[in-house]
């Protein structure tokens, strides 16, 4: 396979032919998603884009043959959708696939080495954006690739080009999403010109022969890079890595990746060469929003979901997403109804248990517990524990308990916030409750009890708001953690050391005040009382979630529609405050709703390099009557390993 090898005037021709016809909007975020040399030599194509663009009159060629012309499935593909084809010719075990327009402008290109399309050749860790991955399991032509793809993505394949510019230097970015550094001085890139023979990147400037392990290489290339143009990645063997193309413009200052390393272009506000892309900017480059996945299903009887309320705006520096842009409604219609909520509204505080991954705890604000498990795709209450969840009180079995947030501590046991007695509304009722979940019996009532309500003058007005704005998140942070991280104990002003605290356990718990967004430290110790260590200001108008990802090492603040529904990852700094690090925000497809509920999976759950993330909305409400998201609660969506 070379490159010298393609006849190119039939390109030309076609080029000279159609000149007066543009190329179709969004042409650019057309991929090439899987290719088999097998048999039928089928081809797939993947629109990354979110409108559908028109294939017709487009081409194709390999090393050895001049465009033509390929009959697809359909001439036009759908915004996150499929399109099948044959080659009219034959593709070899080493080979070239390049496609273009009817003006033959080229779209997409991959090469692969002997053998390196059998059974099939395919992008891996997403549809269309993630990169090539050699000889995998199964063709899965017409249907994602994540069936078909390996459970462990090949290191290479974790080198993803993260941002482009055709503006001056013509610089490169590459990214390694992976967890080892990648040798990359025999890789070679090439444009879209089909005359150039590919140029390596070590012989480029500034030279680079190896990307560590989430870091940046950049380069500028050689070639030129102008408008309607392409970069191509390939490795030592001539397989095809990644790829980029846009259109006029589309790369000026840059065409970055969104969200950095895993999302796909979007033409920037600002060049951020060797660093995390800002994600500000929008248009030419392509700018991927993902799809919202299923749902759907009629209301029943008492169920109304309610319109959001407190909407605020997004905090200055916050982040796009960083994990997949698609996201899947991942509960039945109306499921979460009961005695004291038939409404079917008010799940709120979400928690992976971490002994166990493949159940997730949720509470609801009228007094109810879930402990929920996958049922194809969605989660649904376990029916061995409880298949309408089941009630929880306050000590002693009396109220109903507003439960807002909750966490899995050391112990294995469920903690969760209440913020007031549902009884009694206008009074707070500021607490942290322990239960057993392996505890017989339809109604919980907790092990221990902490109050920390007069804490929090400034809710007891009489009114029911105000009551409304205390505890509204927990997470357990272990000790482990806060001394590894050399933690100041902000009772002692020395590092923290838990041994000083014997009858708390093994960690602490942090609570969101929805009131002022502050986080407030506590030791809850097993003879019922507990310590204060302080507060902690998140940054935020208000905290809705409070949970600790042992993958990223954060404590994470949630915020809803507040706060233009955001995430702020925490960490311990030189000086040994807990200080915010980054913000997220949701993936741009949700509905920007009361999503109280926020939670990730553990990190051994990760696939293609990435793990499960679950949004609870406290209202039902999604993108409004009529949407597919009306009247459900559960949103899932993909975070980065």
């Amino acid at each position: 396979m070379t490159f010298s090898g393609l006849v190119v005037t039939g390109v030309l021709a076609a080029q000279s032919a159609a000149a007066a016809v543009a190329d179709p909007a969004g042409y650019q975020n057309v991929r090439i998603d899987e290719v088999t040399s097998s048999n039928n030599d089928t081809v797939e194509l993947y629109n990354t884009g979110s409108t559908a663009v028109s294939i017709s009159g487009w081409k194709m060629s390999d090393d050895s043959f001049s465009p033509q012309t390929f009959s697809p499935s359909s001439s036009t593909i759908p915004a996150g959708g499929f399109v099948t084809f044959n080659s009219p010719k034959g593709l070899g075990d080493s080979d070239k696939l390049v496609i273009y327009t009817s003006n033959g402008t080229v779209v997409d290109r991959v090469e692969w080495g002997t053998n390196g399309a059998k059974p099939a050749m395919a992008r891996c860790g997403g549809d269309g954006i993630g990169a090539w991955v050699t000889t995998t399991a199964a063709t899965t032509f017409g249907a994602s690739n994540a069936s078909g793809c390996p459970s462990s993505i090949p290191a290479a394949s974790r080198v993803r080009m993260n941002e482009v510019t055709s503006n001056g230097a013509d610089t490169v970015e590459l990214y390694n999403g992976g967890t080892s550094a990648v040798s990359i001085g025999s890789w070679k890139y090439v444009d879209n010109d089909t005359s150039h023979s590919p140029v390596s990147i070590s012989s480029s400037s500034p030279s680079a022969t190896s990307i560590p392990a989430g870091g940046y290489v950049t380069f500028n290339s050689t070639l030129g890079l102008g408008d309607n143009d392409s970069v191509f990645l390939l490795d030592n063997n001539g397989n095809t890595i990644d790829s980029v193309t846009w259109a006029t413009d589309g790369a000026k200052p840059s065409d970055e990746r969104c969200a950095n390393g895993t999302g796909w272009f979007q033409t920037s506000t600002t060049a951020t060469l060797g660093s995390a892309n800002s994600c500000s900017g929008g248009g030419g480059g392509g700018g991927q929003t993902g799809q919202l996945l299923g749902g759907g299903g009629s209301l029943t009887s008492g169920c109304t979901p309610e319109a959001p309320t407190g909407t605020g705006s997004t905090p200055a520096g916050t982040l796009a997403w960083p994990g997949g842009l698609d996201v899947t409604i991942a509960d039945n219609v109306c499921a979460f109804t009961t005695s004291t909520g038939p409404e079917g509204r008010d799940l709120s505080g979400l928690a992976f248990d971490p002994a166990n991954p493949s159940v997730l705890w949720a509470a609801k604000n009228k007094s109810w517990l879930y402990k929920l498990v996958k049922s194809n795709g969605k989660w649904v209450p376990d029916q061995s524990w409880s298949a309408t969840g089941k009630q929880i009180r306050f000590a002693g079995g009396s109220g109903e308990p507003d439960a807002e947030g909750l966490t899995v501590g050391g112990n294995g046991h469920i903690y969760v916030t209440s913020e007031r007695d549902n009884t009694t509304n206008t009074v707070p009722k500021d607490t942290i409750m322990e239960f057993d979940p392996a505890a017989t019996g339809s109604t919980l009532t907790p092990i221990h009890q902490w109050d920390m309500t007069s804490q929090f003058p400034q809710l007891n007005t009489g009114s029911k708001d105000d009551a409304n704005l205390g505890f509204e998140g927990v997470g357990y942070v272990p000790d482990s953690w806060l001394t590894a991280n050399g933690w100041i104990d902000p009772l002692t002003g020395a590092a923290y050391n838990p041994a000083n605290y014997p009858l708390h356990g093994s960690g602490l718990f942090f609570a969101g005040l929805e009131w002022d967004g502050t986080l407030h430290v506590y030791g809850l110790n097993s003879d019922g009382t507990f310590i204060t260590f302080g507060t902690i200001a998140t940054g935020k108008a208000s905290v809705m979630d409070v949970t600790f990802d042992a993958g990223t090492q954060r404590i994470i603040a949630s915020c809803d529609n507040t706060c233009g529904e955001t995430h702020t990852f925490m960490k311990i700094n030189a000086s040994g405050a807990i200080v915010p690090d980054v913000t997220y925000t949701n993936p741009v497809v949700m509905p920007t709703d009361n999503l109280e509920g926020f939670a990730i999976a553990p990190t051994s759950t990760c696939v293609n390099g990435f793990r499960e993330a679950v949004w609870s909305d406290d209202g039902i409400y999604g993108l409004g009557s009529g949407s597919s998201s009306y009247g459900h609660a559960l949103y899932s969506g993909t975070f980065p390993c």
